[in-house]
């Protein structure tokens, strides 16, 4: 499953930082994730700094130098989606979640059958895009609309997307 959260005008990050605070959304990223394996490219693992505490944080990245304590480094997006599944098989969990950057997002969309995006209410620039969500190829399955709260930038919504079945 991909999971991101993405502008009004598409943008997910300017200079390896989210443009946008949505403590609502961080909260939603945590519930969502806890106790599975997460994927993300390097740019995007060294823009959180660490491990994140109840995942297997698996990073991909084309750097053969590249290590970090607490994390999995994989060469590529196939071989990190591998330990990812091994991870989900031990784990006895059914999600995989992708949690960025724009060049891991673009690798997996088409592998992916499921997109939980947070839809922020709020254009903003930036140098970091998810790429489009072609409506003929995702369904929306679910809408929960929120106004925003204490700690968010701005109102949003908690989408989900299924892969729709080929005609």
């Amino acid at each position: 499953m991909l999971l991101a959260a993405i502008s009004a005008n598409g943008v997910i990050g300017r200079g390896n930082r989210l443009p946008w605070r949505l403590r609502s959304d961080l909260q939603h990223f945590r519930a969502l994730t806890m106790g599975r394996p997460i994927l993300m490219g390097r740019k995007t693992f060294l823009s959180i700094g660490k491990p994140l505490p109840g995942r297997t944080t698996i990073v991909a990245s084309r750097d053969q130098s590249f290590a970090a304590p607490g994390i999995v480094v994989a060469p590529g997006l196939a071989a990190a989606l591998a330990v990812a599944r091994g991870d989900a098989l031990r784990r006895g969990v059914d999600e995989i979640f992708v949690v960025g950057g724009t060049d891991i997002y673009v690798q997996a969309m088409a592998a992916a059958t499921r997109l939980a995006i947070t839809e922020v209410h709020k254009t903003v620039e930036g140098d970091a895009r998810f790429p489009p969500i072609d409506r003929n190829a995702w369904r929306e399955i679910a809408r929960d609309e929120h106004e925003g709260g204490v700690g968010d930038d701005a109102a949003f919504a908690f989408v989900t997307y299924r892969r729709a079945a080929a005609s």
